[in-house]
Protein backbone atom coordinates (compact mmCIF):
# COMPACT_ATOMS: atom_id res chain seq x y z
CA UNK A 1 0.00 0.00 0.00
CA UNK A 2 1.27 3.07 -0.74
CA UNK A 3 2.11 6.12 2.02
CA UNK A 4 -1.09 7.27 3.99
CA UNK A 5 -0.44 10.82 5.23
CA UNK A 6 -0.50 10.91 8.76
CA UNK A 7 -3.19 13.77 8.65
CA UNK A 8 -5.45 10.57 7.28
CA UNK A 9 -4.71 7.75 9.36
CA UNK A 10 -7.53 8.60 12.57
CA UNK A 11 -9.68 10.16 10.59
CA UNK A 12 -13.32 8.86 11.35
CA UNK A 13 -15.01 7.04 8.69
CA UNK A 14 -17.73 10.71 8.94
CA UNK A 15 -14.30 12.78 8.69
CA UNK A 16 -12.62 10.68 5.92
CA UNK A 17 -15.96 11.16 3.74
CA UNK A 18 -15.78 15.00 4.03
CA UNK A 19 -12.42 14.80 3.52
CA UNK A 20 -13.02 12.86 0.06
CA UNK A 21 -15.50 15.38 -0.77
CA UNK A 22 -13.63 18.01 0.06
CA UNK A 23 -11.05 16.56 -2.67
CA UNK A 24 -13.33 15.79 -5.01
CA UNK A 25 -14.33 19.64 -4.90
CA UNK A 26 -11.14 20.62 -5.17
CA UNK A 27 -10.14 18.27 -8.39
CA UNK A 28 -13.47 20.16 -9.70
CA UNK A 29 -12.65 23.73 -9.17
CA UNK A 30 -9.04 23.06 -10.48
CA UNK A 31 -10.83 21.52 -13.85
CA UNK A 32 -12.82 24.68 -13.84
CA UNK A 33 -10.03 27.27 -13.35
CA UNK A 34 -7.65 25.17 -15.86
CA UNK A 35 -10.53 25.46 -18.35
CA UNK A 36 -10.74 29.17 -17.77
CA UNK A 37 -6.85 29.87 -18.04
CA UNK A 38 -7.28 28.11 -21.22
CA UNK A 39 -10.28 30.17 -22.55
CA UNK A 40 -8.90 33.68 -21.55
CA UNK A 41 -4.99 33.04 -23.06
CA UNK A 42 -7.05 31.70 -26.46
CA UNK A 43 -10.91 31.34 -26.57
CA UNK A 44 -13.71 29.33 -26.01
CA UNK A 45 -13.61 26.49 -29.17
CA UNK A 46 -9.78 26.13 -27.99
CA UNK A 47 -10.85 25.71 -24.63
CA UNK A 48 -13.25 22.73 -25.77
CA UNK A 49 -10.49 21.52 -27.77
CA UNK A 50 -7.63 21.11 -25.04
CA UNK A 51 -10.50 20.10 -22.36
CA UNK A 52 -11.50 17.39 -24.69
CA UNK A 53 -8.26 15.95 -25.21
CA UNK A 54 -7.69 15.89 -21.71
CA UNK A 55 -10.86 14.00 -21.11
CA UNK A 56 -9.83 11.49 -23.86
CA UNK A 57 -6.81 10.68 -21.93
CA UNK A 58 -8.31 10.88 -18.57
CA UNK A 59 -11.27 8.60 -18.98
CA UNK A 60 -9.59 5.61 -19.78
CA UNK A 61 -7.34 6.09 -16.87
CA UNK A 62 -10.26 6.54 -14.09
CA UNK A 63 -12.44 3.91 -15.79
CA UNK A 64 -9.58 1.36 -15.57
CA UNK A 65 -8.66 2.12 -11.70
CA UNK A 66 -12.19 1.71 -10.92
CA UNK A 67 -12.98 -1.70 -12.37
CA UNK A 68 -9.92 -2.47 -10.68
CA UNK A 69 -11.06 -0.95 -7.47
CA UNK A 70 -14.76 -2.58 -7.88
CA UNK A 71 -13.20 -5.65 -9.75
CA UNK A 72 -14.89 -5.80 -12.44
CA UNK A 73 -14.62 -8.48 -15.39
CA UNK A 74 -12.95 -6.55 -18.83
CA UNK A 75 -16.33 -6.99 -20.29
CA UNK A 76 -18.74 -6.58 -17.68
CA UNK A 77 -21.29 -5.00 -19.61
CA UNK A 78 -24.15 -2.70 -18.46
CA UNK A 79 -24.39 -3.74 -15.19
CA UNK A 80 -20.82 -3.23 -14.62
CA UNK A 81 -20.84 0.53 -16.36
CA UNK A 82 -23.34 1.52 -13.64
CA UNK A 83 -21.71 0.41 -11.07
CA UNK A 84 -18.38 2.21 -12.37
CA UNK A 85 -20.61 5.44 -13.22
CA UNK A 86 -21.21 5.13 -9.92
CA UNK A 87 -17.73 5.17 -8.56
CA UNK A 88 -16.11 8.07 -10.49
CA UNK A 89 -15.63 11.59 -8.46
CA UNK A 90 -18.65 13.21 -10.54
CA UNK A 91 -20.59 11.00 -8.58
CA UNK A 92 -20.09 12.70 -5.01
CA UNK A 93 -20.52 16.16 -6.61
CA UNK A 94 -23.41 15.65 -8.68
CA UNK A 95 -26.72 14.02 -8.57
CA UNK A 96 -28.10 11.60 -11.48
CA UNK A 97 -30.11 8.73 -11.85
CA UNK A 98 -29.59 5.44 -13.89
CA UNK A 99 -31.99 2.88 -16.22
CA UNK A 100 -30.98 0.09 -16.82
CA UNK A 101 -32.46 -2.42 -19.10
CA UNK A 102 -31.59 -5.55 -20.46
CA UNK A 103 -30.73 -3.42 -23.75
CA UNK A 104 -29.73 -0.37 -22.40
CA UNK A 105 -28.77 2.00 -19.40
CA UNK A 106 -29.96 5.58 -19.81
CA UNK A 107 -27.91 7.79 -17.51
CA UNK A 108 -29.45 10.82 -16.27
CA UNK A 109 -27.74 14.18 -14.62
CA UNK A 110 -30.14 15.89 -12.96
CA UNK A 111 -27.61 18.14 -11.16
CA UNK A 112 -24.74 19.58 -12.42
CA UNK A 113 -22.10 21.82 -10.32
CA UNK A 114 -20.91 22.95 -13.29
CA UNK A 115 -23.98 23.95 -15.14
CA UNK A 116 -26.07 24.95 -12.15
CA UNK A 117 -22.62 27.71 -10.90
CA UNK A 118 -23.06 29.42 -14.28
CA UNK A 119 -26.81 29.22 -14.08
CA UNK A 120 -26.07 31.01 -10.50
CA UNK A 121 -24.04 33.80 -12.31
CA UNK A 122 -26.50 33.72 -15.12
CA UNK A 123 -24.01 32.53 -17.97
CA UNK A 124 -25.18 30.59 -20.46
CA UNK A 125 -25.13 26.56 -20.29
CA UNK A 126 -21.67 25.54 -21.24
CA UNK A 127 -21.62 23.70 -24.42
CA UNK A 128 -19.96 20.36 -22.47
CA UNK A 129 -21.70 18.06 -25.41
CA UNK A 130 -18.41 17.69 -27.35
CA UNK A 131 -16.67 17.01 -24.85
CA UNK A 132 -19.13 14.56 -23.12
CA UNK A 133 -19.01 12.83 -26.38
CA UNK A 134 -15.24 11.91 -25.78
CA UNK A 135 -15.35 11.48 -21.80
CA UNK A 136 -18.40 9.25 -21.63
CA UNK A 137 -17.40 7.14 -24.76
CA UNK A 138 -13.98 6.40 -23.68
CA UNK A 139 -15.17 5.93 -20.30
CA UNK A 140 -17.70 3.19 -21.14
CA UNK A 141 -15.45 1.60 -23.85
CA UNK A 142 -12.94 1.26 -21.30
CA UNK A 143 -15.04 -0.44 -18.71
CA UNK A 144 -16.30 -3.23 -21.91
CA UNK A 145 -15.24 -1.89 -25.01
CA UNK A 146 -18.77 -3.80 -26.45
CA UNK A 147 -20.58 -0.19 -24.76
CA UNK A 148 -21.85 2.53 -27.63
CA UNK A 149 -23.37 5.52 -26.50
CA UNK A 150 -25.30 7.79 -27.66
CA UNK A 151 -25.87 11.64 -26.36
CA UNK A 152 -29.45 11.85 -26.05
CA UNK A 153 -29.14 15.58 -25.45
CA UNK A 154 -26.46 17.80 -23.66
CA UNK A 155 -25.48 21.54 -23.77
CA UNK A 156 -25.61 23.74 -26.34
CA UNK A 157 -28.66 20.82 -26.86
CA UNK A 158 -31.77 22.20 -25.31
CA UNK A 159 -32.04 20.39 -22.04
CA UNK A 160 -35.17 19.12 -19.67
CA UNK A 161 -36.41 20.73 -16.99
CA UNK A 162 -35.55 17.70 -14.64
CA UNK A 163 -32.06 17.21 -16.63
CA UNK A 164 -28.25 18.85 -17.47
CA UNK A 165 -27.83 16.46 -19.74
CA UNK A 166 -28.87 12.07 -20.87
CA UNK A 167 -27.02 9.93 -22.12
CA UNK A 168 -27.73 6.30 -23.30
CA UNK A 169 -25.12 3.71 -23.47
CA UNK A 170 -26.20 -0.02 -24.83
CA UNK A 171 -24.01 -3.26 -25.85
CA UNK A 172 -23.08 -3.77 -29.16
Amino acid sequence: MEHIPDALKDLTPEELSAWLLDAARLWLAHDGLWFQAVEQQSSMEEAITADTEAWRRFSPIEARRIRERLGLEERCGLEGLARALRARLYSLLNEDDMTLTSKSLVYRMKRCRVQEARRRKNLPDFPCKPVGIVEYTTFAQTIDPRIQVRCVTCPPDPTPDDAYCIWEFTLE
